[in-house]
Formats: C-alpha cells, structure tokens, sequence
C-alpha cells in the first residue's frame, strides 16, 4: 500500500490530472473543466460500507460552472453523465492511491438511476463511492457503489461501476 495521504485539496487534484501524484503512465484525473470534484475529503482500501475501500468527494456549485449555460439554455442542470463521470474518476483515483500501477479507464457500470437535478442555486454536491470488490491481477479493477448528493439530497445512485487499471500501450 503506498503511503498518500486521505484527504486532498484542488492543488493536489490538479497535480494529479498532470501525473505528477501517482506517476507518470499511473493512474491520473482530467484536468479541469472535466475534474469534477474540488476536493477529496476521505479514501481508504478497507473501509467503507463492505470494508474493501471508499472515496468521498466534494464539488462546490457556482452558477458559473461549464456546463450550465448550455445544459440547457434557460434550464441550467448538471448532465447525468457527468455526475456518473465523477464517480468513476474517484473509483480510478482509489485504486491509484492504493499504490497500484497503469492508466485508468472506465469500464461501465451496472445500473444508473437519476432520482434529482443538480441546479445552479445548489451550493455542493458530494460523491459516495463504496467499493464491492477489488481485483489485484495483471488488469487492476474496482468494482464499486457510488451516490451523488446534492446539498445532501440524493439525486444519482448507481451499482456495480467498474473502473481498470492497464499498463499504457505504447
């Protein structure tokens, strides 16, 4: 297990998405405005709901964010995809943190239900991921659970997520 701190602020994110905290070819985050979280607020390899690791995650909300204008003009709403997005960026994240090796990718998730929408006059959102199962072999997998909150409300829930870890091809 490499030794990395459990909570992490915006610079250390950012570092991260230039491959600088896990390694270059390892495990990286987008860079903004595709990094949707502003902060990592607990991670871990053995806790969480089934004791096989968790991320928690927080997005502070501005009217002023990307993709309000144009999701959708005059209805501002956060897209779907992009709250499934930031889960399976935290899922790569944990599994990076963990000290393993290879780029991330996603690699689907079981079922996704949207139950609420993230608008302008939120002010955070939080991401839940909880993993189900860990798979250390040549291909690198989390398989996990994950919520996304707004100020507290549910509005995204979705099963059996799955996020890899491969060496980069090249």
């Amino acid at each position: 297990m490499a030794d990395y701190p459990t909570t992490f602020d915006k610079d250390a994110l950012i570092a991260c998405a230039r491959g600088e905290l896990f390694g270059p070819g390892n495990a990286q985050l987008p860079e903004p405005p595709m990094l949707m979280m502003d902060r990592i607020t607990d991670v871990s390899a053995g806790r969480g709901e089934h004791g096989k690791g968790h991320i928690r995650a927080e997005l502070d909300i501005t009217d002023d964010l990307w993709f309000f204008p144009c999701h959708f003009p005059g209805n501002p709403v956060m897209p779907g995809c992009l709250m499934l997005d930031g889960l399976w960026q935290l899922t790569g994240f944990n599994l990076g943190w963990r000290g393993w090796q290879g780029q991330g990718f996603a690699l689907g998730a079981g079922e996704v239900k949207l139950s609420g929408m993230i608008r302008p006059d939120r002010t955070l959102v939080t991401y839940e991921v909880d993993f189900t199962r860990v798979i250390d072999r040549r291909l690198k997998m989390g398989v996990a659970d994950g919520r996304v909150l707004a100020d507290g409300e549910l509005v995204c829930a979705v099963t059996n997520m799955k996020v890899g870890l491969a060496a980069a091809e090249g």
